[in-house]
């Protein structure tokens, strides 16, 4: 698997495997993207829970995320992230799991309250995404749309 950050010598890693939606309007020329306010860009998706598929995960995280259904499209592909959690005092790899999704109806409000839905220009995702692993999926998934 592909893996972004360094992995730091003599420090133990947690895996945390969590799938995550490249998500196109129906131009295909906007991505969502997840403002935790007063924060980050994230790419809407997360951690993945006991017995869930990747496909259950991927409709419950959005779900929560941003009140919308959606429809899980193709795999993007699968990449890795070492980073150390200061809110958490633990260093994780983050395994993510990248699949091209298609935006469904809003059929409830977000879960998160902190959590607003932005669509953005691909290359405004690319640059506000913190995390390395999801601007390469975002890239990936360019190159599989708009060949």
């Amino acid at each position: 698997m592909l893996t972004f950050g360094e992995k730091e010598n003599g420090k133990t890693y947690i895996t945390r495997p969590a799938v995550y939606s490249v998500m196109f309007n129906s131009n295909k020329d906007k991505i969502a993207v997840i403002h935790v306010r007063s924060k980050d860009y994230f790419l809407p998706g997360g951690g993945i829970e006991q017995g869930e598929t990747h496909e259950k995960c991927l409709e419950r995280e959005v779900l929560e995320e941003t009140g919308m259904k959606v429809k899980v499209r193709r795999f993007i592909g699968s990449a890795g992230r070492y980073f150390y959690s200061i809110n958490e005092g633990t260093y994780y790899l983050s395994e993510g799991h990248f699949y091209e999704c298609e935006a469904g109806e809003k059929i409830e409000e977000p879960v998160d309250e902190d959590h607003e839905l932005r669509w953005v220009e691909p290359t405004e995702a690319v640059n506000c995404l913190i995390h390395d692993h999801q601007r390469w999926a975002v890239k990936k998934a360019l190159s599989l749309v708009r060949p």
